[in-house]
């Protein structure tokens, strides 16, 4: 997918009314810290559009970035930060829930999940909430470069385990540092979007 234009059209918070699209949709959750704002820089091809942070927690809104005016990239607030308060993180679920139900273009929803690590509570919790949405979420295993090579077969079992994936359940990896795996979750978002 070539990369012509990237727009922020929409940011809600949680007393924001969401945007009726026509453009299909595309979201991404995961936990704080997960690397998603790098995941979403690197599928668009821009260095820091998404906001990285070294404190977790700092999407608090969903952001609505426009690719080529062919669709929406979709950016949820992550989720399971431990300093954000009960208050603040049960406001950021309210706001991921409206908006699996009430988009009516969303295709598709990709779950990032630290391939270093066993999937959280809060993981396995959203990867049951998005598939009881009618989603089969596919699943980014992001921060592979973290890891030895020999590694990778290993941690996605055990996490496929951990989230008793189903054998057609889609999986990427993914690293921020050396952008392998970006091609095929381009080449993935491109041809569910022209369905």
């Amino acid at each position: 997918m070539v990369i012509k234009s990237v727009n922020l059209d929409h940011v809600c918070g949680v007393t924001s009314k969401l945007p009726e699209n026509t453009l299909p949709e595309v979201a991404f959750a995961g936990k704080s810290n997960v690397g998603k704002s790098s995941l979403i820089n690197a599928v668009m091809n821009r260095k820091s559009f998404a906001r990285t942070s070294q404190t977790p927690g700092k999407t608090q809104t969903i952001n609505y970035y426009n690719i080529n005016d062919a669709f929406y990239l979709v950016d949820l607030p992550g989720y399971g930060y431990a300093k954000a308060g009960r208050e603040l993180a049960e406001s950021w679920g309210k706001l991921i829930e409206d908006y699996l139900y009430s988009s009516g273009v969303l295709k598709q929803v990709f779950l990032l999940i630290d391939i270093r690590h066993e999937p959280s509570d809060n993981d396995k919790m959203m990867y049951d909430w998005i598939r009881s949405r009618g989603f089969d979420p596919v699943i980014i295993l992001t921060k592979s470069d973290k890891i030895k090579r020999s590694q990778l077969n290993k941690q996605t079992e055990m996490i496929r385990r951990a989230l008793k994936l189903t054998d057609d359940t889609v999986v990427f990896t993914f690293s921020a540092v050396n952008k392998e795996g970006r091609d095929q979750i381009t080449d993935y978002i491109e041809e569910i979007c022209s369905l």
